[in-house]
C-alpha cells in the first residue's frame, strides 16, 4: 500500500489547486495583539475574551492574543512600540496622550456614557452621608480622582475641604482602607458588582449621574498602524463588535467564560452587566460632544493644560463598524 506523508499530500494538493480550505485559512492567519489597560473590568476586557472564545478573530483571518496590562501608560507604550495593534482603555487617556505628543488616535467607542461606580460602606445610604468623609481613588490626577471631585462639586461641596479625596492605588488597597474605616467610599469601574456580592461594599450609583456627557472607554491605535494596518484594524473591530453584540443581547451565554478569565463568578459578571450592559455600543460611533465635555473637565481639574482641536484625537475611518 502506498503511504503518502501529509506534507507531500498538501504540496501535491496545492499544485493542483485543491488545498483544503482549513489549511489555506491556517496559513492566511495574521497575528495580532489586543491590549486592555486592566483585566478586571467586564466592559473593557469582556469583548476581547468573548471574541477569542467564540472564534470571531479566527473567522476574520486573525490569530489574536489578549494582553491585559496594569494601567493605561503601560498599554500606551506597547501600542507605540507596535507590540499591540489595538488598545482598549479609559477614554480620558486619549486626551492626555495627545497633549503629551503621543501619535495615537481613538478609532471607536468601546463603552458609552460613564460606567464607573461610587462604591460605599454599609452605613452610607446617600451621597450626603459622605460629607466630611474620605473617598478613595486610584491616584491623584487619575480619572477616578476627577470623578470624586466632580461628585463633590455637584453636591455643592468644596472638594478640597468638604471631602477628602485619597489616592490609594488598586482595589485591594481601597477595600482594606474601607474595612479600617479610613474611607467611606471609593470610585471604581463595573467591578464594584464583585465586591458588592462579597459584602465588602455596595454600589450606590453609576457616575453618569455626575457626567451626563461622557465616553467611558475607547479603542485606539497608533497613527502609523492606522496608515499601514487599516485592514487588520477593521477585522479586529468586527470581531470585537460581534462579541459586544452577544454581550448586549445574551449576557447569560457568556457569563461563565468571561468570569473564568476575570476570576469572577458568573453571578458577579451578570451584576457587572447590569452596570455596563446598557452602555455597550452598537457600532462604535464617536460622540464628539462628549469628547469636548471630557476635555473641558480635564482642563478644569488641571490634568491637561491646553485645548487641542478635537479632530486631532480621533479618526472616523473605522466607524460605524459594520458587521
Amino acid at each position: 500500500m502506498l503511504v503518502i506523508s501529509r506534507r507531500r499530500f498538501l504540496a501535491a494538493a496545492a499544485a493542483a489547486g485543491t488545498v483544503p480550505a482549513l489549511a489555506r485559512a491556517a496559513r492566511a492567519q495574521t497575528s495580532v495583539k489586543i491590549g486592555t489597560a486592566v483585566l478586571g473590568d467586564y466592559s473593557m476586557a469582556g469583548p476581547v475574551i468573548v471574541a477569542l472564545e467564540r472564534g470571531f478573530f479566527k473567522s476574520e483571518g486573525l490569530a489574536a492574543e489578549f494582553v491585559p496590562f496594569r494601567g493605561g501608560p503601560d498599554l500606551l507604550k506597547a501600542v507605540m512600540a507596535g507590540e499591540c495593534l489595538v488598545g482598549i482603555t479609559g477614554s480620558t487617556d486619549i486626551l492626555v496622550f495627545r497633549e503629551a505628543g503621543s501619535p495615537m488616535k481613538m478609532i471607536a467607542t468601546h463603552t458609552e456614557g460613564n460606567h464607573f461606580t461610587l462604591n460605599v460602606a454599609a452605613d452610607v445610604q446617600k451621597i450626603a452621608d459622605l460629607k466630611g468623609k474620605a473617598i478613595g481613588v486610584t491616584r491623584a490626577g487619575a480619572t477616578t480622582w476627577v470623578f470624586a471631585r466632580m461628585l463633590a462639586k455637584k453636591e455643592g461641596w468644596d472638594p478640597d475641604k468638604d471631602v477628602q479625596v485619597v489616592g490609594l492605588g488598586g482595589l485591594d488597597a481601597q477595600l482594606a482602607a474601607m474595612a479600617r474605616k479610613e474611607i467611606a467610599a471609593y470610585v471604581w469601574g463595573d467591578g464594584g458588582a464583585v465586591t458588592e456580592l462579597q459584602g465588602k461594599s455596595k454600589v450606590l450609583l453609576r457616575l453618569d449621574a455626575v457626567t451626563p456627557k461622557w465616553i467611558s472607554q475607547i479603542q485606539y491605535a497608533s497613527e502609523d498602524a492606522i496608515k499601514k494596518q487599516a485592514d487588520t484594524i477593521q477585522k479586529s473591530q468586527r470581531a470585537l463588535f460581534r462579541a459586544i453584540k452577544i454581550m448586549r443581547d445574551k449576557p447569560g451565554e457568556i457569563a461563565e467564560v468571561v468570569g473564568k478569565k476575570l476570576g469572577w463568578s458568573a453571578e458577579a459578571v451578570l451584576g457587572a452587566h447590569k452596570i455596563s450592559g446598557p452602555l455597550l455600543p452598537v457600532d462604535g460611533r464617536i460622540n464628539v460632544d462628549a469628547l469636548a465635555a471630557m476635555q473641558d473637565a480635564l482642563i478644569e481639574h488641571g490634568l491637561i493644560k491646553k485645548k487641542l482641536a478635537l479632530d486631532e484625537h480621533y479618526t472616523r475611518d473605522f466607524t460605524p463598524v459594520k458587521l
